[in-house]
C-alpha cells in the first residue's frame, strides 16, 4: 500500500512536492475508494490533471526513477551515472541534489524510505519503520558512512559485508537485498509490484503481457479483458521465444469472424498480426493489460502517464473502474495516472482528494495540489468566509472554466495571414 511520495529538484519540480494517497479528513463521499491494511488507510486511485508542460509527467517520471535506482542500479557497474536531471531555471539549483522519498505499508509495518543523489552518486539514504508507537530508525547514510541501528534485523557480519559492498552509485537498501537481509528483501519484493508506464510508449510493456499469456490462468484473464473491451476479436494467440541473452521475441495474432456475401457471420476466422491490422487503441490495450491484471492480482501500485492516449474515453473509464470496483480490486491495488481526459471528472466516481492538479508557479516550478485542499474565499459583508468545494459540484465544467487553475492560458492571436483579393486583412 502506497501512502505518500515526495520529490524535489527534478526537471520542472523545484521545491519539494508531495503526492499523498492518505484520505483527507471529513470527506464522506465514495468511502469504498478507501483501502485499508491494518490501521492504515489509503486511496485506491489518484488522477492528476494539468496543462501541457505543467509537470504532471515529471512527477510520474520521478516515481519511475526511484524504482529504477532501487531495482537497476543495485546491480549496475560502478561507472554508470545516476539519472540526475535537476531544476535549471533557478540560480545554483543545478548544484543541488535531487531527493525522493516514499512511504508505504507492508503487512503491519509502515516504512518511510528515501535518498538524495546527484551526478556524483548517492549523497544520503534513510529507512524508518513504524509499527506501534514512534518511528524507528533502521539505517541512515551520508555518502560512504552508513549507520545501521539494532532495529534492522540481521547478522552483524552480513550487514557489515553489505556496508563494505555498497558502491557510491548504488543504494544500501539494494545491496542488503543482494546479501539476503530479510527486511530490505521484503521491501524490494514490494517494489516488484510497483509499475510505472509511459502511456505514449507502451510497446515495451507488452513483454509483461506476453509472459503472462504463457500462464493458463492469466491467459484467460487477458482474453476476458479483451472481450469486455469489445474489439470484436474472437481469439488471441501469442508466439514467443526467449533468446540466449534473455531478450524475448514474439508476435501477437488476433482473429475475427468472416462474414458471407449476405453479411451473415460464419465459423471461419481471419487471423493476422496485431501490429499490422489492429488499431493503436487495441494494441495499447494489449500492451497495458498484463500490467493492469498483474497489479490487481498482486495488490500492487500501477502508475500510468497519459493513460487516455489512443484510447476511447469509455475504455479509459473501464480501466479506472477496475481499480475503483471492490468486487474486482479485491487485493487493494492502487492506480495513479496523469490525464487530459476531463470526462473522468464527471463519470469516474472520484473523491475530491483523488483529484490532483499540476501548475507552474511564478518561477516556472511545478506545484501540485488536491481538489480537497481547494478553498473559495467568498466576500460576506466585511469578512472573508472560506468554503470547501462541494462533492456534488460539476467538476469538469469548473475545471474548463479555470476555477481550479492547471489549465493553459491561451492567447487570441491568429498566426494565419488570411488574404482577400490578394491583400492581407
Amino acid at each position: 500500500m502506497l501512502i505518500e511520495f515526495r520529490v524535489s529538484n527534478h526537471r520542472s519540480i523545484g521545491e519539494e512536492q508531495i503526492l499523498s494517497l492518505a484520505p483527507a479528513p471529513k470527506q464522506k463521499e465514495h468511502l469504498d475508494n478507501i483501502i485499508k491494511k491494518g490501521k492504515h488507510e489509503a486511496l485506491n486511485v489518484v488522477a492528476i490533471y494539468g496543462a501541457n508542460a505543467s509537470g504532471k509527467s515529471n512527477l510520474l517520471k520521478a516515481m519511475g526513477i526511484l524504482d529504477s535506482i532501487v531495482n537497476v542500479f543495485g546491480h549496475s557497474s560502478t561507472i554508470r551515472k545516476l539519472p540526475y536531471d535537476p531544476f535549471l531555471l533557478r540560480d545554483s539549483w543545478h548544484e543541488k541534489s535531487t531527493s525522493c522519498e516514499i512511504t508505504f505499508v507492508i503487512a503491519e509495518h509502515r516504512y518511510r524510505y528515501g535518498f538524495e543523489f546527484d551526478q556524483s552518486g548517492i549523497i544520503s539514504e534513510w529507512l524508518f519503520r513504524k509499527s506501534v508507537g514512534r518511528e524507528v530508525n533502521l539505517f541512515q547514510r551520508s555518502r560512504d558512512i552508513i549507520d545501521v541501528s539494532s532495529g534492522l534485523i540481521g547478522s552483524a557480519r552480513v550487514i557489515d559485508a553489505a556496508i563494505d559492498a555498497t558502491r557510491p552509485n548504488a543504494l544500501f537498501l539494494s545491496t542488503c537485498d543482494s546479501f539476503n537481509i530479510k527486511e530490505p528483501t521484503d521491501i524490494l519484493q514490494w517494489f516488484a509490484n510497483y509499475i510505472v508506464i509511459d502511456g505514449l510508449n507502451t510497446a515495451k510493456d507488452a513483454v509483461k503481457t506476453v509472459k503472462l499469456f504463457q500462464d493458463e490462468r492469466y491467459r484467460k484473464k487477458i482474453k476476458d479483458y479483451f472481450d469486455e473491451m469489445d474489439f470484436d476479436i474472437v481469439d488471441l494467440q501469442v508466439n514467443s521465444e526467449e533468446l540466449y541473452n534473455g531478450d524475448l521475441i514474439y508476435e501477437v495474432l488476433s482473429s475475427h469472424y468472416i462474414y458471407d456475401k449476405k453479411g451473415i457471420k460464419t465459423n471461419a476466422l481471419a487471423t493476422w498480426k496485431m501490429e499490422d491490422k489492429e488499431s493503436s487503441g487495441t494494441r495499447k490495450s494489449f500492451d497495458l493489460c498484463g500490467a493492469v491484471l498483474w497489479t490487481l492480482d498482486k495488490g500492487g501500485v500501477l502508475i500510468i502517464d497519459e493513460v487516455e492516449a489512443s484510447m476511447h474515453p469509455k475504455m479509459t473509464l473501464y480501466l479506472i473502474n477496475m481499480f475503483l470496483n471492490k468486487d474486482i480490486n479485491i487485493n487493494n491495488a492502487q492506480l495513479i495516472f496523469a490525464t487530459h481526459d476531463t470526462n473522468l471528472l464527471s463519470y469516474a466516481d472520484l473523491r475530491r482528494d483523488q483529484i490532483y492538479f499540476a501548475e507552474k508557479n511564478e518561477w516556472e516550478s511545478t506545484e501540485f495540489y488536491s481538489l480537497s485542499d481547494f478553498v473559495y474565499l467568498d466576500k460576506n459583508f466585511s469578512n472573508l468566509k472560506s468554503t470547501k468545494e462541494r462533492p456534488d459540484t460539476d467538476k469538469e465544467k469548473r475545471y474548463f472554466e479555470g476555477r481550479y487553475g492547471a489549465v493553459p492560458i491561451l492567447g487570441n492571436c491568429n498566426p494565419m495571414q488570411v488574404r482577400e483579393n490578394g491583400k492581407e486583412r
